[in-house]
């Protein structure tokens, strides 16, 4: 069976027999992408967020493109950190997708605490929760940032660094939970390491947004796009529709020896900077010619950042079937359309240029 047909596979076994999903975190970027991809699949889902950094506009639009399913899904508001919670919302799951988390470097290196609470105390109340509830699955997303100071490349799954952030911490904390977990009590987890990750319902405001659709925005609005460093820092940015792909092969995987695992999700490429940000200006310039002369402004380097990036893919390939579906240029023609009609519908951003679009 190649790999596209084993996610085909998965997709049609779960249309015939639907379960009960847990996804935490519902209301954030990828958690509401997961929220409709198992809409559109026919299946239960529960979705828990406390919109620390989620956005209600979120569950909204990923509803409204399966309107059919409304009946199907069910919304707890609440916090990851308050074991009550937690447990209310395991009752009756038999899959828990964790997408919870105070999720960026910067963030955790300006507030550690909140970071760890969110990130490793949240984390382990869900772990407890579902293990009392008698989940049979638990994936979680782990972070390409466990991998640290170490050089190699491109980076395989068994061989990490010395963490460079405290969010890297909280997150490697997770895979240990999680390992420790299955070796004591038998729950079964996967845990996934997302690069990069990018595309719609990913917020471009706030001192901490993500880089493809912040870009998108300052070039829009007429303001600088800031590159930390020379530009020449690479990563391996992976489009969301990959690591929902991901997620639904880890919740389904049948075989022992692919499970209590962790996995690379990304394309197993390099993108450097300087690249991502002349293929959003060259995909920008088709509607707004103008944008074709934009420049980047460079910044000195941040601290806590890995200089460059790239995963091994081969495990994921080999174990889950996994096969990406996007190319980051393909990821970033279907998301920059997103991105531009997000910033039309805010009132007062994006400037004249979207707005004359519209």
């Amino acid at each position: 069976m190649t790999a596209a047909s084993r996610y085909a596979e998965v997709q049609d076994r779960l249309r015939a027999e639907p379960r009960t999903w847990l996804v935490t975190g519902a209301a954030g970027f990828i958690g509401s992408n997961l929220v409709e991809a198992l809409l559109r699949l026919g299946q239960r889902v529960v979705g828990l967020d406390n919109f620390a950094t989620g956005h209600k506009r979120n569950l909204a639009e990923a509803m409204g493109q399966v309107p059919e399913a409304r009946g199907l899904f069910r919304f707890v508001e609440g916090d990851i950190r308050d074991p009550d919670t937690c447990n209310k919302a395991c009752q009756g799951i038999e899959v828990v997708l964790h997408q919870a988390a105070i999720g960026s470097v910067p963030r955790s290196i300006d507030d550690p605490l909140e970071t760890n609470s969110a990130n490793v105390t949240g984390f382990l109340n869900m772990l407890q929760a579902a293990r009392e509830a008698g989940v049979g699955r638990f994936v979680y997303a782990a972070s390409s940032s466990t991998y640290g100071d170490d050089q190699t490349l491109p980076k395989t799954e068994d061989r990490i660094g010395r963490p460079l952030s405290p969010y890297a911490v909280s997150k490697y904390v997770n895979e240990l939970y999680a390992d420790v977990f299955h070796r004591v009590y038998g729950i079964d987890t996967v845990g996934l390491r997302y690069f990069n990750v990018f595309g719609p319902r990913q917020d471009p405001q706030g001192a901490y947004a993500a880089v493809v659709p912040l870009w998108v925005a300052s070039l829009l609005e007429g303001r600088p796009c800031r590159i930390n460093g020379d530009g020449e820092t690479s990563r391996d940015f992976c489009y969301v529709a990959n690591v929902v792909q991901a997620n639904l092969l880890a919740a389904s995987a049948t075989d022992g020896e692919a499970l209590n695992q962790v996995y690379n999700v990304a394309l197993g490429g390099r993108t450097t900077l300087n690249s991502l940000f002349a293929a959003i200006r060259g995909e920008l310039a088709r509607e707004y010619s103008e944008l074709g002369a934009a420049e980047p402004e460079y910044a000195p380097f941040r601290p806590g950042d890995v200089r460059h990036s790239q995963a091994d893919t081969s495990r994921i390939r080999q174990r889950l079937g996994y096969e990406p579906t996007h190319t980051v240029e393909r990821g970033l023609s279907e998301a920059l359309d997103w991105y531009v009609r997000d910033l039309q519908r805010r009132p007062g951003a994006a400037g004249a240029q979207a707005a004359a679009a519209s």
